[in-house]
């Protein structure tokens, strides 16, 4: 009796065993075809039926780190970025030796132009793969986005010597080098950058911009005529050859290298307009009438009509100026500074034609629009405020002109312009800021009188 009960129990333990082992076996043959299924999907972008595929296989095995990373491509390519970075990051607790998903995680971050984030699982991903050059360039590209030009150039550096064929890499290893200002450190990435593919325009135009920086424009041709000729069918890139030879100093090539582009694309804006400048900015720097007068005609036609080109308007009114037409340039000069975005020359020959004819309201408001959006390093702002407090005060505005010369007395300000800027304040009624401004004012000259009449006063 007690054997045969024994025997049962045994049978049926074999049966409940083989029932299980059954059992796994089919849960994982379930979930090996939805995978395949899902990657099937996936390939011919049903990304819901992948998306459908992969839950069904996590359903069955919730640890499955390949099927939370495939639903994360999956709701990435449907456009469902937050979705996306749930997966990768649950694909990455499962696995925390997979790259994988920690560079994808940083590629979603990316694209969301959530730079920081990036940065963070890229470093992730770096961590466990510091010999992934893909990984290097890609956390070295979200720095430099996340404002961090140098310490972008750590990873760039990597991902440059573990892969000498990366032209990108060392694109951007060049571009974070500029921007951190080494510049002939820039130029030699670049250099390498198009060694390595000559085909690489961006680098080529930052080299040329480089090379142009330091002085040796020539070679910054030869860029920009590799980049026309690697691209000729962008009558743009002809226009910046023909550019590039005007500031070298060779007007005449200049003018054969745009009127030949002229003849192949008589309607296009930006090659009359190019040659337009040619021809203007070497007859401004000779007052050569009939330089003028070419650029004139070059430019009157690209002037009308309801979109005209906002560089060509205002080129044609500075021409008008300096060719006598002083009133109907200023008029001209008056449309350009309207066409947006304005380009900040306009603005300062607006002023200039605007000074010569006494419309000064018109003057400050010309150089007050400059000197906002002109950039911070622009030498020429102390003394644009100056004048703009100078112009203010000739039109009885004591408060805008001490605004102005406050901005334009930096740390070198003259005793005088301190001595004005005193004026102005006392005449608003801030007696601490006029005080202020006289002793400022006397320590660069002791003996200036009109700051020990102030002082007087003052007291």
């Amino acid at each position: 009796m007690t054997r045969t009960l024994s025997a049962a129990l045994l049978m049926t333990a074999v049966v409940a065993g083989i029932v299980i082992a059954g059992l796994s076996v089919q849960r994982d043959a379930r979930y090996q075809n939805l995978v395949a299924a899902g990657n099937r999907a996936l390939a011919t972008d049903h990304t819901f039926a992948a998306i459908e595929a992969f839950s069904g296989a996590i359903a069955i095995k919730d640890d499955s780190m390949v099927a939370y990373l495939r639903r994360g491509e999956a709701y990435r390519k449907r456009g469902e970025p937050e979705s996306a970075i749930r997966d990768f990051r649950a694909a990455s607790r499962i696995d925390r030796n997979a790259v994988k998903p920690a560079e994808l995680m940083g590629d979603v971050e990316y694209d969301l132009g959530r730079f920081a984030k990036a940065v963070d699982a890229y470093r992730r991903g770096a961590a466990i793969d510091d010999d992934n050059g893909r990984l290097q360039y890609k956390l070295g590209l979200a720095l430099f986005r996340s404002g961090d030009a140098a310490g972008a150039a750590v990873p760039l550096q990597r991902a440059a010597s573990l892969d000498p064929r990366m032209a990108e890499a060392r694109y951007a290893l060049g571009l974070s080098l500029r921007h951190s200002g080494q510049r002939d450190e820039a130029i030699q990435a670049l250099e390498l950058a198009v060694q390595v593919s000559p085909a690489l325009s961006a680098a080529r135009e930052e080299l040329a911009a480089l090379y142009a920086e330091a002085g040796r424009a020539p070679d910054g041709v030869v860029q920009l005529e590799a980049i026309a000729a690697l691209e000729p069918d962008r009558p743009e890139r002809q226009a910046a050859v023909g550019l590039a030879q005007a500031r070298a100093g060779r007007t005449d090539l200049a003018v054969g290298v745009l009127g030949r582009a002229a003849e192949r694309y008589p309607d296009n804006t930006v090659i009359y307009v190019a040659l337009g400048r040619v021809w203007f900015e070497s007859a401004e720097r000779t007052r050569d009438r009939v330089g003028l007068r070419k650029a004139l005609e070059a430019l009157e036609p690209f002037t009308r009509g309801p979109s005209p080109s906002g560089e060509a308007v205002a080129l044609y009114g500075r021409a008008l100026v300096l060719s006598g037409e002083l009133t109907r340039g200023e008029l001209v000069l008056r449309e350009a500074a309207s066409i947006l975005p304005v380009v900040p020359d306009t603005l300062l020959w607006l002023a200039d034609a605007a000074d010569r004819l006494g419309h000064y309201a018109l003057v400050r408001s010309a150089l007050e629009r400059w000197a906002a959006i002109a950039p911070e390093s622009d030498t020429n702002l102390p003394a644009v405020h100056e004048r703009i407090g100078d112009l203010a005060t000739r039109l009885g505005d004591p408060a805008a002109a001490a605004r102005a010369w406050q901005l334009a007395a930096g740390p070198a300000a003259s005793a005088g312009l301190l001595a004005r800027l005193a004026e102005a304040e006392l005449a608003t009624g801030d007696i601490d800021a006029a005080k202020a401004a006289v002793a400022r004012g006397l320590d660069r000259d002791p003996r200036h009188p009109v700051l020990l009449a102030l002082q007087r006063k003052l007291q």
